[in-house]
């Protein structure tokens, strides 16, 4: 992080690290994938995809901030440089901040559609959100709660626009999922390489990785019947290609600068999902805008 290019507000800076918020624009290309799928083959609406996204990106920072709220007698070992264990923000504090955005989003969704099955879904999402940072520490089933968050999100968005999931919908999700999976399962290691005690990289210990590479299997003859899908499929395939690669130097900060990578990843996965449709153009910008705000506020 840039800490001389965040704002000059102590609280300001303290509460856009706790957010991640440069990770936001891919929240905000699920909340496209979601209700493109979901539309197709009509288009979303700008002003509902905006709203859409503008409540899933509350639930985000919320989810965010209650990460390093239970979190923060892990980070005082590990990551002392965080906001709670170095004082910058009472717990107390971070915990009211993040139910409070994790309730403005259901109410946004809720204002916005006033529909029970989207309404559900947006409390689905909280719920799951409140249980991944609650019980992802040493729960081997973490990454499949981190991937059903996502996957909420494009849920919540399909059924603000659609009456109820099609195929399209199912199938991102569940490529989304897969991805999410092998992610996250990488990321529950940052910790340990942060703290000095990171495993040797194997196949043994890392096999859940392969599961980054589940959409272009699925993906590939979409993508080899249409030239703008297959552009953004090896856009994206050389990209994770790339971030494992720089993981398997072993150089220091891989681990951490792999999973940053692989989380802009997710807008290209979204734009590949709704090419050649000429909105997958905003999942590309999306990726290249996470990668430049991560240079400033941390992505994890």
């Amino acid at each position: 992080m840039n800490a001389a290019s965040l704002p000059r507000s102590p609280r300001l800076r303290t509460y856009l690290r706790l957010g991640r918020v440069s990770n936001l624009p891919t929240v905000w290309t699920n909340a496209l994938a979601g209700t493109a799928l979901a539309s197709f083959p009509d288009r979303p609406a700008p002003a509902t995809v905006a709203v859409l996204a503008l409540a899933c990106s509350l639930a985000y920072i919320g989810g965010m901030f209650l990460n390093d709220a239970f979190d923060r007698a892990i980070d005082a070992r590990e990551r002392p440089d965080r906001p709670i264990p170095a004082g910058l923000i009472g717990a107390r504090e971070v915990f009211a901040v993040g139910f409070a955005l994790l309730g403005a989003g259901v109410l946004l969704v809720g204002a916005h559609t006033l529909s029970g099955a989207p309404i559900a879904s947006a409390l689905a999402l909280s719920g799951a959100i409140v249980l991944y940072d609650a019980w992802h520490k040493g729960n081997p089933v973490g990454p499949l709660l981190m991937g059903t968050c996502r996957v909420l999100v494009y849920v919540t968005c399909a059924l603000a626009v659609a009456p109820r999931l099609g195929t399209s919908v199912l199938t991102g999700a569940g490529l989304l999922l897969s991805y999410l999976i092998g992610l996250t399962y990488l990321a529950k290691h940052e910790g340990a390489y942060l703290a000095g005690r990171m495993p040797a990289l194997s196949l043994r210990r890392f096999w859940p990785l392969a599961l980054l590479f589940v959409p272009f299997v699925v993906m590939l003859p979409t993508a080899l019947a249409s030239a703008p899908v297959l552009a953004v499929y090896v856009l994206f395939l050389a990209w994770v290609v790339f971030a494992l690669v720089r993981l398997r130097s072993g150089r220091p900060g891989a681990v951490p600068r792999t999973v940053v990578r692989l989380i802009a990843g997710i807008s290209l996965l979204d734009a590949l999902l709704i090419a050649p449709w000429a909105g997958s153009l905003a999942g590309i910008a999306a990726f290249g805008l996470t990668l430049w705000l991560q240079r400033y506020v941390s992505g994890t």
